[in-house]
């Protein structure tokens, strides 16, 4: 069956995996029923390739903003700078950003909470939502997003039901992508079985976590189909119904012109 109405709300694809066929991908995606795509920053400098592809591409748009894997390694006018790519007409998002306990090697806590904050707050600041990364940081990430109350999304959600309750309450999306599709996403099922329609966003955070049956592949926009179908399973929905709903939640949060 051929789907439309794909949003894919969290992409990488200025990553390095894309270099040999970047554009030749690209340029397809539409005719495999991709409407959007919003491609994610992860520094300054991958900031300005999204902000790039979005100027390159219509059915881009980008976001910018530190991820907590790169906090140690910003410059002393990150903040300075950040502000400059946010104010870009290719920008609907600050992202992505967050707290990531899981890699020792990471920025210290401490750090990486400081640079998480001050985004929201620039966010807040810009009326721009927020592209949430959290990795083993449930406690600290909520502590932050009740405290600031930005809007956004939590991406590639990995809480629990009662997380995710909690998230919906402070009016935050959640991102949903290949996970769900794993033969050990029992708790994930269970987060898609309760998420209130208006608050689902499909994602990829391509070129990772691609969904059965292609998982260890290459992820692209145009295998989100395979989450909605397993969203629709689970919720008892049709796939199309998915995607459908998922777009217009997307729009609604980014603020994109509907089509």
């Amino acid at each position: 069956m051929n789907y439309s109405n794909i949003f894919d709300s969290h992409a990488h694809y200025d990553d390095e995996a894309f270099d040999a066929d970047r554009d030749e991908l690209l340029a397809s995606l539409p005719e495999r029923g991709v409407c959007h795509v919003v491609d994610c920053g992860a520094d300054l400098v991958s900031s300005r390739k999204a902000i790039s592809l979005a100027g390159r591409y219509g059915y881009f748009s980008a976001a910018a903003g530190i991820h907590p894997e790169c906090a140690k390694d910003v410059p002393a006018d990150w903040q300075a700078q950040l502000e400059e790519l946010l104010a870009d007409s290719h920008i609907v998002a600050v992202g992505e950003i967050g707290l990531d306990y899981h890699f020792e090697e990471n920025a210290p806590r401490d750090v990486q909470r400081d640079i998480f904050e001050k985004q929201i707050l620039l966010a807040n600041k810009l009326r721009l939502p927020v592209i949430v990364h959290d990795r083993d940081a449930h406690g600290d990430t909520m502590e932050l997003l009740r405290r600031h109350r930005p809007t956004g999304v939590i991406h590639c959600f990995s809480g629990s039901v009662e997380m995710a309750s909690e998230a919906v309450r402070l009016g935050m999306y959640l991102g949903v992508g290949g996970s769900v599709t794993f033969k050990n996403a029992r708790v994930p099922v269970e987060v898609v079985k309760s998420l209130p329609r208006d608050r689902l966003l499909l994602e990829t955070d391509c070129p990772y976590l691609a969904p059965v049956p292609y998982r260890g592949k290459r992820n692209d926009s145009s295998l989100i189909p395979f989450v909605a179908e397993k969203i629709a399973e689970i919720r008892g929905e049709s796939p199309q119904d998915i995607l459908n709903l998922a777009k217009e939640n997307a729009e609604t949060l980014f603020r994109v012109c509907k089509n």
